[in-house]
C-alpha cells in the first residue's frame, strides 16, 4: 500500500498557477464573515490540491478538525491541540550558528516528492520587479487544514536566510487570498528554523490575533518602522496598503532582518492582513501587516514534546502536543514561555532606533 502510493505521488506534479493584478484580493472577507467563505482563485487551487493530497495519503498523518480555544485574558492567545504534529513530523535538524551553510547531505526539499508539490506560482510578465517564482508543496507535518511550504527553485540550494525576492512572492501570495487568516511567516537560524534550506510557511487559521489590529508606536519619519507593543510578544512592524508598496516593504524587512543577524541576533517573520499600524481608529482600509521579532538565538535540535517557540507562538497562535498542557496552560503561563527568548525593552527600543536609522539612509 505504502509503494503505491510513493507511486502515485511521483506521477503528480505542480499546476502552473500563473496571476496577476486582478487576482489580488485587496479586501479579504472580515472575521464578522464566515472565515474561508468567499475563497479567491488561489484559496480553490490551494486548498483542493491540499485536500488530494491529504485522500492520497501523502501527509505524515491524517488531520482533522483540531479542538482550539481562546486563553481567557487580554492578549486573546489562540491555542490548538495538534498531537499527531507533535509525535509524527520529521525530527528538526540542528542548528548551531546564525550562518549556517546549505548541507546537501541533511534533509532538504530536494528530495520532497513530485506528488507534494502543488502549484508552481508565477506572477504574469515576469520583469527587474517580479518576485521569485515559487513552488507551493504541502508541508507533511501539518498545523491545519492548508498549510503549505512556498519554495524558491530547490536547487539552488540557499540556507534559510530571508532574501528579499522570496519575502515579496510570499506577501503576493498573501494578497491573493481572499481568507482574513491566512498567514505566511519565516522561521530563522537559530528562530526554531526545522530545515536549513530557504522556505516560508503559509497556513490558514480560523481566529483573529491580536496582532492584527494592536496600535503600533512609530520610531521614525510616518509610514516607516514601528514598534508593536501591547502584544505576546513585541515586533517590528512593516505596513503595505497594498500590492504597490511590497517590493520596497520586502526590501525594507530582508535589510532588517540582515542587521539583527550581523548583531548576533534571531529573527522571526509573519505577514498578515491586518489594521495601519494607528490600529482600527486610525482610518484607512486593512492592508499587509509584516511583523519582525528580534530574539536571542536557540541552538541545537529542537525537542518535538516541548513549548517551542517559532514564528505561530510569537504572534499568539499555539499548537499545543498534549492535551494536558492544551487543557491546562494559562496566558501568564505561555506569555513566560514566549517572552524568556526576548530581548529587554530597553535593548529593543535601542535596537529600533539602530533599525529606523538604517532604513532611512
Amino acid at each position: 500500500m505504502a509503494a503505491a502510493r510513493e507511486e502515485e505521488a511521483g506521477e503528480l506534479g505542480p499546476r502552473d498557477f500563473v496571476y496577476g493584478e486582478k487576482d489580488f484580493v485587496p479586501q479579504a472577507a472580515g472575521w464578522d464573515t464566515e472565515p474561508g467563505s468567499a475563497p479567491s482563485r488561489f484559496d480553490r487551487a490551494l486548498l483542493e490540491g491540499w485536500s488530494d493530497r491529504m485522500e492520497r495519503g501523502l501527509f505524515r498523518y491524517r488531520l482533522g478538525p483540531l479542538p482550539t480555544r481562546v486563553l481567557p485574558g487580554p492578549m486573546r492567545l489562540v491555542a490548538q491541540l495538534n498531537v499527531q504534529r507533535g509525535t509524527e513530523r520529521r525530527p528538526p535538524q540542528a542548528v548551531r550558528s546564525l550562518r549556517q551553510p546549505f548541507d546537501p547531505q541533511a534533509f532538504n526539499f530536494t528530495r520532497i516528492r513530485p506528488g507534494e508539490v502543488l502549484l508552481r506560482l508565477r506572477r504574469a510578465g515576469g520583469g527587474p520587479a517580479a518576485p521569485d517564482q515559487l513552488l507551493v508543496a504541502i508541508n507533511v507535518s501539518p498545523l491545519e487544514r492548508g498549510h503549505v511550504l512556498l519554495l524558491p527553485e530547490p536547487a539552488r540550494g540557499l540556507p534559510q536566510a530571508l532574501t528579499a525576492p522570496l519575502l515579496h512572492g510570499g506577501l503576493e501570495a498573501a494578497l491573493l487570498s481572499g481568507h482574513p487568516g491566512f498567514r505566511v511567516g519565516f522561521n530563522g537560524l537559530g528562530g526554531c528554523a526545522s530545515v536549513n534550506h530557504l522556505h516560508l510557511h503559509a497556513f490558514y487559521l480560523g481566529c483573529p490575533l491580536l496582532v492584527e489590529s494592536a496600535p503600533a508606536r512609530p520610531l521614525g519619519p510616518p509610514g516607516g518602522l514601528s514598534l508593536l507593543p501591547g502584544v505576546p510578544a513585541p515586533a517590528f512592524l512593516f505596513y503595505a496598503a497594498g500590492p504597490a508598496g511590497l517590493e520596497a516593504l520586502a526590501r525594507d524587512v530582508c535589510r532588517a532582518a540582515e542587521h539583527l543577524t550581523d548583531t548576533g541576533l534571531a529573527y522571526n517573520v509573519l505577514a498578515t492582513r491586518g489594521d495601519p499600524p494607528g490600529g482600527p481608529g486610525a482610518g484607512g482600509e486593512r492592508g499587509l501587516r509584516v511583523l519582525l521579532w528580534a530574539r536571542k538565538p536557540s541552538f541545537g535540535a529542537k525537542a518535538g514534546t516541548t513549548f517551542n517557540v517559532a514564528l505561530c507562538e510569537l504572534a499568539g497562535y499555539l499548537p499545543l502536543p498534549a492535551a494536558p498542557l492544551y487543557q491546562d496552560i494559562t496566558e501568564a503561563q505561555a506569555l513566560c514561555a514566549i517572552r524568556q527568548h526576548l530581548l529587554p525593552e530597553p535593548q529593543l527600543l535601542r535596537l529600533g532606533q539602530d533599525l529606523a536609522r538604517l532604513l532611512a539612509s
